[in-house]
């Protein structure tokens, strides 16, 4: 068996780690998956031989040290190991994230220059297939799901399966240089590249060394005590950062067991049945689970909906200091047992958070509220902030200092620095080695001595040595008046409410604010069945007068709330249109991961943004579509604006404040 290089303090690459763990935790789980309704589990020693067949399998095939191997498909652990195999063989792996179109696969693909593709399914061949014309250093594709494909032409096309028998059967023939290759691999070799989610651009290809990935895997993981007992549920994008340090770099630092979900409809039972003690997720995550317990709660029982409201104010009220360990009455601990008893334990238990240690948000900013919801269940729900550019950590909440208008002390090894403009700057063995082919944007990004341009906006607490954030630099700005200008503030104060997905803000060097919404369809679909109203598509109901007012009335509420802010006041919603379709990655609206793209929303609907700032009562409009086949439509709408009422905000006030 091949044992790759390894320093004096431990192993020097992602290979190094997995033989470590096969020895170290031979027979402890190291990936489970769920399939046909079963759990399988492959322990490390197994996994570390299936990966091992699969590199030597791509070593038959002609794989040369250097290339790159574009990996699609949903989280599956015969992924995770096609990554491990690819670096193994001396080749960069590149996830996809699995629901790109065709072209926006065939701009990665083309940029790095894939020459093998490891993909889940048919889905993801038949869309490799599509633009394999515009790829011409593309060569061969591995699929992982035989179904649909037996009529395929297979000259260029393998199934993993046979690829890992191939390398079985040619093992005495491979295996030297095999070890060869993983000889070579050290702290300074590329471990990853992982492309951003372009929210303002082209997608940039972010190099990650082995360096960045373990030493960053390390100092989180020490950071929060994670443990070789521990279990996490991998469902989010492969191709994103987060999933790539939790469910590869950690997993492998510390011993502990990944499990995927059967699939995107099961997510959510399978984690319940796995009961992770170690949990991430983007705000949308949370955004939708509590969305959930809301719409559950107004089909409840008189009798349950008394007990949740009850228990739960009393949760808003304590549940944080009892969880952070603070001073709480004996009175109030003895009710909140009660409260674990009736509603709390159950809740946890149906969300799948019976077990969860550490829990953990970022991406973007949650609202306090519904981070503040979390917590007061005894969830020890923190936030952290960081990038791809960073391998993840930048700041993070300790135990005991975790606060929702904060993102937490800076990690172990990170150096901050706030510039003159206040945007975010930092510096640590995570950053970046580069952007693949794009020498002028690492330059602007990364600094000679390795300081790190985040765009980000904040300021760093006196005394607690907290960040905040204010928002992305390039959105915050100023009104008309000079005051500040912050939509994902406001924004995340809407998204709060269980109708409301979406919101985009709108101000910047306008006198007023304005906003688009977008209307949950679950959630409001189900007031509407609770309350006999019929309607035919989303964007009737989304302009039905009653859900209009109920957006109204969520905006005004907001807009009371942002006016106790001083800094913020100016930046209450004055009008607002709630949009005839939700905004949708596939037309360009948001990213991948779910991000808005705000410069491409201005110049989509700047007839709305137009109708919203000269007092239109109403605006007709025509949008392209994108389709879930790929072919494109339009849909026309004539949206109602509507004003909202503003609370006034008084220089005395402020000057008090």
């Amino acid at each position: 068996m091949a044992t790759p290089l390894t320093r004096a303090d431990g192993p020097q690459s992602v290979p190094a780690l997995l033989h470590r763990n096969a020895v170290k935790f031979a027979d402890a789980p190291a990936y489970r998956e769920k399939e046909y309704g079963i759990w399988q589990s492959w322990t490390w020693s197994q996994t570390r031989d299936e990966v091992e067949a699969l590199a030597l399998g791509l070593l038959e095939m002609g794989i040369n040290e250097g290339d790159f191997v574009a990996i699609i498909g949903r989280n599956r652990p015969y992924l995770y190991w096609a990554m491990m195999a690819a670096e193994m063989a001396g080749a960069v792996p590149v996830p996809l994230y699995q629901d790109a179109n065709a072209e926006e696969m065939a701009y990665v693909m083309n940029h790095c220059g894939a020459r093998f593709a490891i993909v889940g399914d048919q889905e993801q061949v038949d869309k490799i297939l599509e633009v394999q014309d515009q790829l011409p250093e593309f060569q061969q594709m591995i699929y992982l799901d035989p179904r649909g494909l037996r009529k395929y032409d297979h000259t260029a096309l393998t199934q993993y399966s046979a690829v890992q028998d191939m390398g079985r059967a040619n093992r005495d023939k491979n295996i030297k240089e095999l070890e060869a290759r993983q000889a070579k691999l050290n702290y300074d070799s590329t471990g990853v590249m992982l492309y951003t989610s372009g929210t303002t651009g082209k997608p940039k290809g972010v190099v990650l060394s082995n360096r960045n990935i373990i030493e960053t895997a390390k100092s989180s993981s020490e950071f929060d005590d994670l443990r070789q007992t521990d279990d996490i549920l991998a469902y989010l994008p492969m191709a994103w950062v987060g999933d790539f340090i939790f469910s590869v770099g950690q997993a492998l630092w510390t011993g502990f067991c990944t499990n995927c979900p059967e699939s995107a409809d099961t997510m959510h039972v399978d984690l319940r049945e796995i009961g992770p003690t170690y949990y991430f997720a983007p705000p949308r995550v949370f955004e939708t689970q509590l969305t959930n317990v809301m719409i559950r709660m107004e089909d409840a029982s008189r009798m349950k909906k008394w007990l949740f409201d009850t228990f739960m104010a009393l949760a808003r009220r304590v549940g944080p200091a009892i969880l952070d360990g603070k001073n709480v009455s004996q009175w109030d601990r003895f009710k909140y047992k009660l409260g674990e008893a009736f509603v709390y334990g159950p809740l946890k238990n149906t969300l799948g958070f019976s077990r969860v240690r550490v829990g953990y948000t970022a991406g973007e900013a949650i609202g306090p509220e519904i981070f503040d919801f979390y917590r007061s269940l005894g969830i020890n729900l923190k936030q952290l902030y960081g990038q791809t550019e960073a391998t993840v950590f930048i700041t993070a909440q300790p135990d005991g200092e975790v606060r929702s208008d904060t993102v937490g002390v800076t990690c172990p090894g990170v150096e901050l620095r706030i510039a003159e403009n206040g945007e975010v700057f930092y510096r640590s063995p995570g950053v970046f080695v580069e952007y693949y082919k794009n020498p002028e944007s690492t330059a602007d990004t990364k600094d000679a001595e390795g300081w790190v341009a985040t765009g980000d906006a904040g300021f760093i607490e006196e005394g607690s040595g907290h960040l905040r954030i204010i928002d992305r630099a390039k959105d915050v700005g100023q009104m008309a008046d000079g005051s500040l200008f912050a939509p994902k503030y406001v924004e995340n104060k809407l998204k709060f409410f269980p109708n409301i997905l979406e919101a985009v803000v709108f101000g910047n060097g306008k006198e007023q604010c304005t906003a688009f919404i977008n209307i949950d369809l679950t959630a409001v679909g189900n007031w509407a069945e609770r309350n006999n109203i019929g309607y035919a598509s989303y964007q009737e109901l989304a302009q039905h007068p009653q859900v209009l007012e109920q957006v109204q009335s969520h905006v005004e509420e907001v807009n009371a709330s942002v006016a106790q802010d001083a800094m913020l006041s100016g930046c209450q919603i004055h009008r607002f249109v709630v949009l005839h379709k939700e905004l949708d990655a596939d037309d360009g609206e948001l990213t991948r991961t779910r991000k808005v793209r705000r410069r491409i929303i201005e110049e989509k609907y700047a007839d709305i943004i137009a109708a919203l700032y000269d007092g239109s009562p109403q605006v007709s409009t025509e949008t392209e579509v994108t389709y879930e086949d790929g072919r494109k439509g339009s849909i026309k709408a004539t949206l109602s604006v509507r004003d909202a009422k503003v609370v006034p905000v008084t220089a005395s006030k402020l000057a008090a404040e």
